[in-house]
């Protein structure tokens, strides 16, 4: 593999970015503006009602967080001027042919000037409905691939996926594509369009009986994981994913492609600087109950690995990738990118950090006392998990009716939200099962080759460096991390 300097191939370039306010979108967007200011162009989809409605939303949600930071203090008052100047903000919806943009005039100017397509646009929710899943993850990528095709100086066709289209599969797990139809049980008759027909005809019938909005979420989100876990995926988010690897490298004809699987996204390690972070992700959810003292226990396999790796490092190998296989007509390649071959870090690592950093650095609540935390209690099985919930809240061992009748009717409301928070808990502890006690690990060879061709050919490795082995996670989740959730994430 040859690689040229990535800021050269970035010199220039017109680059349609999708879901433009997404965590990793965001932190792309920045990082080409900080480090290639001669870009010709980034066109930045994202839903909106309008122009100006679009460009409100971008400035909110992007330019006016911290991650911009770098850029506010280098051009002050002309940080605008300068953005707008090297962005078209583009109101959208991936979900609609030509990606739901109305400006004929925009749109021959895009297929016209774009040279690379990045879809980051997709839902990331375990329980989402199944309509909405379908939608963005799996037909909205058909849809910005056909836009793609349309693109005259098209390079590249960068698709953001993720390693959990994996399922529960264990051991070495490939950089290796789906094939149209293939599932991970071996259950024959998948089809996208036939899914998309059950959807639709599934929705049509909840209407037809005048269902509630509240219960046709409710029947949506069902419906997506019974078809999930037909035919061997853990939940619609992964299963729609993998409808859309599938369906691009069939469909994908000349077009450049490259299906990035990044593993679990965390905070950044380095760029913009150290510890950026943004909303509740997986694993901060733990961190956030922990420090607030509100989790006690968890569940999981302490012998696991858990594949983390910061988000600064995913983005600077999609670029990397942007440039490594530009112009390799009707290519296919698959990268891996995460730690667990590399840099593995084992399921008691995290938990171990937080004990000693919120140990020393304690979360004042809001009467302005210090939360003390303990050493959390690791339940191993789902046995073990059962007998905790049965203990604590009086739960028989394979269900969630509260035992004793007479306390249910003197404490009926108290009970009652009793009850729907335990229901909650084991709709979450069934959604994220499968990954609390992942066998797996992800082969990075083709991300490595890329790492050794990049050092071999001398480019700007330091300025794009997505090597796991250079974590240090001791010091990175207790000087980056953790102290980075506590300052963007906790409430």
């Amino acid at each position: 593999m040859e690689l040229t300097s990535v800021l050269k191939f970035l010199e220039n370039r017109a680059i349609l970015v999708t879901g433009a306010t997404g965590f990793l979108a965001k932190i792309f967007v920045e990082k080409i503006l900080r480090v290639q200011p001669n870009v010709k162009k980034l066109y930045l989809l994202l839903r909106a009602q309008d122009n100006d409605a679009a460009l409100q939303r971008f400035n909110n949600e992007a330019v006016a967080k911290d991650l911009f930071k770098l850029l506010r203090e280098k051009h002050g008052a002309n940080l605008n001027t300068f953005i707008s100047e090297r962005t078209t903000i583009i109101p959208g919806d991936i979900t609609i042919e030509n990606l739901g943009v109305k400006d004929t005039n925009l749109l021959e100017e895009m297929w016209r000037e774009v040279n690379v397509v990045v879809n980051l646009a997709a839902t990331t929710n375990f329980d989402e409905r199944y309509d909405v899943s379908l939608g963005l993850n799996t037909f909205g990528a058909i849809n910005v691939l056909n836009f793609a095709k349309k693109c005259s100086k098209l390079k590249v066709l960068l698709h953001v996926s993720t390693a959990y289209v994996s399922g529960e599969k264990r051991g070495l797990i490939l950089e290796t594509p789906y094939n149209l139809g293939e599932t991970l049980n071996g259950t024959s008759g998948l089809d996208i369009y036939t899914e998309k027909k059950v959807m639709e005809e599934t929705l049509k019938q909840l209407r037809v009986e005048g269902s509630s909005q509240e219960s046709i979420t409710s029947a949506m989100k069902e419906l997506g994981l019974q078809r999930a876990r037909k035919y061997g995926w853990p939940n619609p988010y992964v299963f729609t994913k993998a409808l859309a690897e599938m369906i691009l490298g069939d469909m994908k004809e000349d077009v450049p492609l490259v299906i990035f699987r990044p593993t679990i996204v965390t905070s950044t390690l380095r760029d913009p600087f150290p510890g950026w972070v943004e909303g509740i992700r997986t694993i901060d959810s733990l961190a956030v109950g922990y420090g607030k003292g509100k989790l006690t226990c968890f569940l999981g396999d302490p012998e696991a690995i858990i594949d983390l790796i910061p988000a600064d490092m995913v983005v600077n190998a999609m670029i990397v990738t942007m440039m490594a296989h530009a112009d390799q007509r009707g290519s296919q390649i698959i990268y891996h990118v995460g730690t667990s071959v590399s840099n593995p870090v084992k399921f008691t690592c995290p938990q171990e950090y937080a004990f000693r950093y919120f140990k020393e650095h304690p979360w004042i609540d809001k009467q302005g006392k210090p939360v003390i935390v303990g050493k959390v209690n690791v339940l191993s099985s789902m046995d073990s998990f059962r007998r905790y919930m049965a203990l604590r809240y009086m739960l028989p061992l394979k269900g969630l009716e509260i035992v004793n009748t007479i306390l249910c009717q003197f404490f009926q409301d108290k009970y009652s939200e009793l009850d729907r928070k335990i229901k909650f808990v084991m709709r979450l502890i069934d959604l994220y099962e499968p990954y609390l006690f992942f066998k797996g690990v992800y082969d990075d060879m083709n991300t490595e080759k890329l790492r050794r061709a990049a050092k071999e050919s001398g480019i700007e490795t330091d300025v794009f460096n997505f090597n796991p082995k250079s974590i240090n996670w001791e010091d990175y989740f207790m000087n980056t991390h953790i102290p980075g959730v506590v300052k963007y994430v906790f409430k």
